[in-house]
């Protein structure tokens, strides 16, 4: 199959990989929109203080950057879900495992060469997509870095955190979808 990309060297290679550039598109969208927005009403302040923290220089990636303010899901969570999903057949978590293990196995061999070619498709004009509209959302928060020079510094730490996590999202979706070309 030549002409599907490598994912190893993909900065997002999957659908949810790229959830996290959603996030920082949609709260762009959101500071552009309330000139009085700072990290601390977004949806992401551990994510937004992160990438203030490491500033300009430092991490490389956007996702390595994202990655600085995220907590991910809690033992007691995991541990909640398998439970549960393990009591729907009169067991425990080991049961739940299975539960959830279940459908995924069985799905498995389902038209696997068809299904793989069609998320390719899927995740590249995804890509694209969210290339351009975080193109977008990165030109207006420049333009609101420009115009807000008088705002308070709460303000301008959030503008300048959006500003490098989209400068990164917008670097390595590019390199994905060069690499995407390439392959």
């Amino acid at each position: 199959m030549g002409n599907q990309p490598e994912k190893k060297g993909m900065n997002f290679p999957s659908g949810e990989s790229l959830q996290q550039v959603v996030n920082v598109v949609n709260e762009a969208a959101q500071a552009v929109d309330d000139r009085k927005r700072t990290i601390v009403d977004s949806s992401i302040p551990d994510v937004l203080l992160g990438a203030v923290g490491a500033g300009i220089g430092g991490v490389g990636s956007f996702v390595a950057l994202y990655g600085l303010g995220t907590v991910g899901l809690s033992a007691v969570g995991i541990t909640t879900g398998l439970a549960t999903a393990g009591a729907i057949v009169g067991g425990g978590m080991v049961a739940g495992i299975f539960v959830l293990a279940a459908p995924v196995a069985v799905l498995g061999g389902i038209g696997v060469g068809v299904a793989s070619h069609l998320r390719n498709k899927q995740l590249r004009q995804e890509k694209e997509r969210l290339y351009k509209v975080a193109l977008e959302k990165h030109q207006a928060i420049i333009e609101a870095l420009k115009d807000e020079t008088d705002a308070s510094r709460e303000r301008l730490d959030y503008l300048q955190s959006l500003n490098v996590l989209l400068e990164r999202a917008v670097r390595d979706l590019n390199q994905d979808l060069g690499t995407e070309r390439a392959a």
